[in-house]
């Protein structure tokens, strides 16, 4: 089968590495142009095109993808089917319609579920017990087209959204796999969505980022692992900016002023009160500095038993 892969991030790599592996003509790769990345603002390549280029593939980077000139170089690849994991743009129907078996997406969720462009951060800070992949048609909506495959995996109580994207990629490439299978022989199936249930996984925007400690304990734990590693949940002491990267919920009940530190307990962390329980803060980024222990941080700015977290939002 002639397939044209669309993708760019780390998410992608598990299934293109997949589609390496099996007898299919992966005769090219769209991904998303070059960009200054870093301090040193060096133009840097996608993970898809890096990998790419190892294995001697084509890479067409276009600036928009749904460009007439672009759209009539994939009409001259004349690729069977189009496989698009994180591609980073919308395609449009006059490219949907190119190859005859059709684009296919594998998407970080259980659609309807979480359709849009951030489904594993929302699916953790959330509180979900369980999410998936799924793979389907594109269509012109989005993530709204019929479903072809599902395959779920439980969120455990302490992943964050890291440890659940490379779940997810793995699950992806699987289940991609599958799904062409089941093209090829004509065996497809098409699930409609059923659109009234379907929920929204948005961009992320800094207000997000925010720890509203007015929020239950496992509230505020759920965003901290929702938004490691990227882009990280914060507070503030001392009118500075504290990422908070990693916690653990308290079991015994407390009470207190949310965002007091209620206690400092080396090796252990802080102790914060939320407006209902408490968690423990176990690894945190001051401003301009590195990721430390909590209690390091605790001793090193005097973050004191008393003392408020979030007092100053910036």
């Amino acid at each position: 089968m002639r397939v044209l892969f669309m993708g760019s991030p780390d998410f992608a790599l598990p299934c293109l590495d997949q589609l390496l592996r099996v007898p299919h003509q992966v005769m090219g790769v769209v991904t998303q142009p070059d960009r200054p990345k870093g301090r040193g603002n060096q133009v840097g390549y996608t993970p898809v095109k890096e990998r790419a280029l190892e294995n001697n593939i084509p890479v067409y980077q276009p600036e928009k993808v749904n460009d007439p000139a672009f759209i009539e170089l994939i009409r001259s690849l004349a690729p069977e089917v189009i496989v698009v994991v994180a591609f980073g743009q919308i395609l449009k129907p006059a490219l949907l319609d190119i190859p005859p078996l059709g684009c296919i997406n594998v998407h970080a969720s259980l659609l309807p579920q979480y359709r849009g462009s951030a489904p594993i951060h929302w699916a953790v800070i959330n509180g979900e017990k369980e999410t998936g992949v799924t793979t389907m048609y594109m269509d012109a909506g989005m993530d709204t087209g019929d479903m072809i495959l599902k395959q779920s995996i439980p969120i455990e109580p302490n992943d964050t959204t890291g440890m659940l994207h490379d779940k997810l990629a793995a699950v992806g490439a699987e289940i991609l796999i599958k799904t062409l299978i089941l093209l090829a022989q004509g065996q497809a199936p098409r699930v409609p969505q059923d659109h009234h249930q379907a929920t929204y996984a948005p961009l992320l925007k800094r207000e997000h980022e925010w720890v509203d400690w007015e929020k239950t304990s496992r509230e505020v734990h759920n965003l901290v692992r929702g938004m490691n590693p990227w882009p990280g949940a914060y507070t503030t002491f001392d009118s500075k900016v504290v990422k908070v990267w990693e916690t653990r919920l308290e079991e015994e009940a407390s009470s207190g002023v949310p965002g007091t530190l209620l206690a400092v307990v080396a090796g252990k962390g802080i102790k914060v009160q939320c407006r209902k329980g408490s968690v423990w803060l176990t690894q945190v980024q001051p401003q301009g500095k590195r990721i430390m222990e909590a209690d390091a941080f605790a001793r090193g700015y005097r973050a004191d038993q008393g003392r408020t977290l979030g007092s100053d939002r910036l």
